[in-house]
Parts: C-alpha cells; sequence; structure tokens
C-alpha cells in the first residue's frame, strides 16, 4: 500500500462474515452493531435466545445478522460454531470472541465448580473459536482474530481470581496466535475495555464508596458506554489495521495511565 492507496474504504467491511459471541447484550451487542454497520454479515452467537434488540439494531442500520444459540461451557457446541457459521454464510472472515463471564467470592471462599465455568467460557471457548476459525481463515487467504481481554489482563484485582487468571491467559493467548498465524496473514489482537457501565459492572456502580474509587483514577472522568468500543472493533477487524498482531489495546478512559 502507497500513501496514495489509503481510503475510508480500508474501514469498509462489505463481503466480510463476521462472528460475534456474546452479541444479544453489552460490548458484544455493541460490537455486532458496528461490524454490522461498517458492512458484514454478522453471525451472532448468544447463549439464551434474547437477541431481539440486537436484532432490531442490525435490521434498522440495514445489515444482515443471523443469530445461533449455545452454550460455550459445552465444548462440543463450542467446536460448531464456526461450521455452523460457514454454512450460513458461506465463510469467516472475522471472530470476536466477547462472551464471557464473572463470579465475584473472595479467594477463600472461591469454589472450584465456579473457577471452572468461568475458565470454560472466557479460556477455553476462546482458544476453541480461535482454532476452529483459524483453520477456516488459512484456506481463504486471511481473516481476523479479535479477543476480548480487561483491565484485568494487566492487574490482579481483588475477588474475581478466575476472571483475572483468564483474562491474563486471553492476552498471552492471542500473542501466540499471532505469532503462529501471523504467516497466514491471520492477525490477532485483543480489545482491553476499561469500567464500562453493562450489566455486568452494575452491582459495583451501585456501591458509591466503590463507584467513586474507580471515577476518581479515569482520567475521562466517566464509565464508557458500548458504544466507545465500536470503532475499535471495526478498526481491528479492516484492512486499516492489517500491519498490527498480537497486541493487547486497551480502550479505558486513561486507566492504566495512573
Amino acid at each position: 500500500m502507497s500513501l496514495t492507496d489509503f481510503s475510508m474504504d480500508y474501514f469498509n467491511l462489505a463481503g466480510k462474515v463476521a462472528i460475534v459471541t456474546g452479541g444479544s447484550k453489552g460490548l458484544g451487542q455493541g460490537y455486532a452493531v458496528a461490524l454490522a454497520k461498517a458492512g458484514a454479515a454478522v453471525f451472532v452467537v448468544t447463549h439464551r435466545d434474547d437477541w431481539e434488540e440486537t436484532k432490531e439494531l442490525i435490521e434498522q442500520s440495514g445489515g444482515k445478522a443471523h443469530f445461533h444459540q449455545a452454550d460455550l461451557t459445552d465444548r462440543e457446541q463450542v467446536k460448531q460454531v464456526v461450521a455452523s457459521c460457514a454454512d450460513v454464510f458461506g465463510r469467516v472472515d472475522i471472530l470476536v470472541n466477547n462472551a464471557g463471564t464473572i463470579i465475584r467470592t473472595p479467594l477463600l471462599e472461591y469454589k472450584e465448580e465456579d473457577w471452572d465455568k468461568v475458565m470454560d467460557v472466557n479460556l477455553h471457548a476462546v482458544y476453541l473459536l480461535g482454532q476452529e476459525a483459524a483453520k477456516v481463515m488459512k484456506e481463504q487467504g486471511g481473516g481476523k482474530i479479535i479477543n476480548v481481554a480487561s483491565m484485568l489482563s494487566f492487574q490482579g484485582g481483588k475477588f474475581v481470581p478466575s476472571y483475572t487468571a483468564s483474562k491474563h491467559a486471553v492476552a498471552g493467548l492471542t500473542k501466540a496466535f499471532a505469532n503462529e498465524l501471523g504467516a497466514y496473514n491471520i492477525q490477532t489482537n485483543a480489545i482491553a475495555p476499561g469500567y464500562v457501565a453493562t450489566a455486568n459492572t452494575a452491582p459495583i456502580r451501585a456501591d458509591e464508596k466503590r463507584n467513586a474509587e474507580i471515577l476518581s483514577r479515569i482520567p475521562s472522568g466517566r464509565w464508557a458506554d458500548p458504544s466507545d468500543l465500536m470503532g475499535v472493533a471495526v478498526f481491528l477487524a479492516s484492512r486499516a489495521s492489517d500491519y498490527m498482531n498480537g497486541h493487547v489495546l486497551a480502550v479505558d478512559g486513561g486507566w492504566l495511565a495512573r
């Protein structure tokens, strides 16, 4: 690419097919709508059949979507996601590994089954989906894998040992995938959202003391909205990021700068 070749078409996803897990609400909904607005057909994976709002938002933007219900703690169902997308749309160009879960309990009281559930969704599914998508992308000549990390990919947190471990692992897995898949024109990067106003963070925002502590550390002075993460998803899914590989991109209002 020369300097004169570049245009806003580099962000255009027309003709592309994207899988977005956990796409029925929160950040996943934002990613799915953003990719659809940029022109991609979106294969939205949800644990429950609660996708009506996402469906309406995508259709309002003139986008195309298919909704697929799967339990990401079930490895056989996970392995079928990519094949199901290829059956519906004929290809897979983009994978957004967004689905995640968190269980808050003091370390000394943490249950083994809670650890396993979080790791199954936040790490094992990310690995298996990435592996299956990469097989298809290699045959197609390239693709984009976008994992969703966290501020707890960089920090330890409290009361969330399994979530912290999984998100540290997602950052490492992103780099491992990048090292091996770059030769096939597959770029693997991760988004590390800061504190975002979603259902998962509602209990923290409702705690006046904790909420004030968080806001005092964010230079932007506010919690993020899922819409604040939409642009970076389009960037990482598009030609504009073709030379970006193995990076964990924080979108945090300046949290890590403090």
